[in-house]
């Protein structure tokens, strides 16, 4: 067979009851490691206050990754969409799969499992907190890892859609099983012609500025 991209998107209903499995096992983990894990008001507020920027650096380390594995950064584009619960990194060039699963997983290690270690060893509860909702937050990353690594041989292709992804191989994956991802179809060619370098969605910014507000409400009235 000749070589063309398969189309794929995460189901987003698995996504979400992974992810919120993933929170339920962490805090029930942490109740045994940690004493009195709940935040006083200003732990709240700080929290509130990290919880974005440390969303933008999942990204980051997802576009580090795939930099460090052979990517141009010029060919790197960051997104937001809150309003389909995403932020993303996108890659305007196929990329290997070892350079995607290691990519994948970049953020799951160093802003997630290596900080909450940190967090219980120094009793700094505000960083447990923020890697406990980037492990839950990495349920797509972990159900596409699962995924990929099943397929032999193939290149990673992001495109247009930010909720979707293409993987170029000679293998038939029309009817292949991958775990809580969908085939959507098949192409010989992807279009990259709307992946700007930032992207914030009007929608997302209007969550973003009640956000600040309700941080603001939180820090005058704590």
């Amino acid at each position: 067979m000749e070589k063309k991209y398969y189309l794929f998107e995460m189901k987003g209903f698995w996504l979400q009851c992974l992810s919120i499995v993933i929170l339920v096992l962490m805090l029930i983990l942490t109740g045994f490691l940690y004493d009195g894990m709940f935040m006083n008001s200003s732990d709240l507020i700080l929290v509130f206050v990290l919880i974005i920027p440390y969303l933008f650096l999942h990204e980051l380390l997802h576009s580090l990754a795939y930099v460090l594995n052979g990517a141009d950064y010029k060919n790197i584009t960051y997104g937001v969409h809150l309003e389909k619960g995403i932020m993303c990194c996108l890659c305007k060039q196929n990329i290997s799969k070892r350079n995607i699963l290691i990519s994948l997983l970049f953020p799951f290690i160093f802003i997630g499992v290596i900080t909450y270690i940190v967090g219980i060893l120094t009793d700094n509860l505000v960083l447990i907190w923020l890697s406990i909702f980037n492990i839950s937050g990495c349920s797509g990353d972990l159900m596409m890892f699962w995924g990929l690594a099943k397929i032999k041989n193939f290149e990673y292709s992001e495109y247009d859609n930010p909720m979707a992804f293409g993987i170029y191989t000679d293998e038939d994956l029309s009817k292949r099983n991958l775990l809580a991802l969908r085939y959507i179809g098949s192409a010989d060619r992807l279009d990259r012609n709307d992946m700007k370098k930032v992207r914030v969605s009007k929608i997302s910014i209007i969550f973003i500025l009640i956000f600040l507000l309700l941080v603001m409400f939180l820090y005058i009235f704590r």
